[in-house]
């Protein structure tokens, strides 16, 4: 990931102003989520056996930061490795534990349209906020084949959904002139882009001020800062499994103009780069899950393909782990 330092003097680009949403109803398409929604690193036993004391642990650490919601199910949380059965057990279990305190967003992308609509359809029951749509990610796809897939989706979801751009797992963009016409339809509340590209997300957000009602949120860690800048409601940032109250922190003190403390936790984002590239080639779920396990939160059990990390990289990561924490800021880890 590469960070894009916030130029002297940036104007900010203005959207009309959140609270964030810590009381929508499922079918509300009032309230406009924003804030800091940590997409959640799925505790796992096994393949298919969730680790739940681990799982309410980190929950529990999310209400205490003050977190604004939780994405389930998406890249970090394994959600495509994982069974229909886990995946509406893990639903079910966070539901069961939040009881209504959070929004919750739930990942429902697949290449089955039928299995996608069933996983939506859970979700509801369950009172899952909004579910989040990356598209159907094997076939290539023409741009007006794209745009009627959205909409037949958008015509059977039982609750409102987001837009999930991740064109690096996916091989699909929501371009602009595409989210131009898909977010005319009332069922889609909101974008999430993780290309990692400021140009892309630059261009939607300035689309998305013709769409107050919905939201924009990005997935990039290090550009959380500059999202913020360009008009984004808030970030869906891995790191905030490890270090909840470092993102919130950083989002409260953007949205209060409080320059100096944005400028200390910026340094502070800044020294998660060393955790998540010390070895090359491996992904950024290997060591924040490792980390979290690390950190006596949960399992670092995967689902396949990936694997736990071998001893010697454990005992690497645990090193960088203290330095991070020996060097941060005072009650942001």
């Amino acid at each position: 990931m590469t960070q894009m330092a916030i130029t002297e003097g940036t104007k900010r680009q203005e959207r009309p102003e959140v609270t964030p949403c810590t009381d929508c109803h499922p079918e509300s398409q009032v309230n406009r989520i924003a804030g800091i929604v940590p997409p959640l690193l799925t505790p796992l036993i096994d393949d298919d056996c969730l680790d739940i004391d681990g799982l309410h642990l980190q929950l529990d650490r999310f209400i205490r930061a003050g977190i604004h919601g939780i994405f389930l199910l998406g890249s970090c949380g394994e959600g495509p490795s994982l069974s229909y059965r886990i995946r509406r057990e893990l639903i079910h279990e966070v539901a069961s534990h939040l009881q209504g305190r959070m929004p919750i967003l739930a990942g429902v992308s697949d290449t089955s349209f039928v299995e996608l609509m069933r996983m939506a359809d859970y979700a509801a029951q369950e009172g899952v906020t909004a579910v989040v749509l990356a598209g159907p990610y094997y076939y290539p796809l023409a741009s007006d084949d794209f745009l009627r897939y959205l909409e037949a989706v958008a015509e059977q979801l039982p609750i409102p959904a987001f837009l999930y751009n991740m064109p690096s797992h996916t091989k699909l963009w929501f371009q602009p002139s595409l989210l131009k016409r898909v977010l005319t339809h009332p069922k889609y509340i909101g974008v999430k882009d993780s290309s990692g590209d400021m140009n892309y997300f630059t261009q939607v957000a300035t689309l998305m001020r013709n769409f107050p009602d919905k939201s924009l949120f990005i997935g990039s860690d290090f550009l959380l800062p500059q999202g913020l800048e360009v008009g984004c409601d808030g970030g869906i940032c891995g790191g905030a499994n490890l270090f909840p109250t470092l993102f919130v922190g950083l989002y409260n003190a953007f949205r209060r103009n409080d320059a100096s403390r944005l400028a200390l936790l910026k340094k502070q984002l800044d020294s998660l780069k060393q955790l998540y590239t010390c070895f090359e080639g491996a992904s950024f779920l290997s060591t924040t899950k490792t980390a979290l396990s690390l950190l006596g939160i949960c399992s670092d059990h995967f689902a396949e393909p990936f694997h736990s990390l071998k001893a010697q990289e454990k005992q690497k990561v645990h090193m960088i782990l203290e330095r991070i924490q020996t060097e941060s800021i005072s009650g942001m880890m």
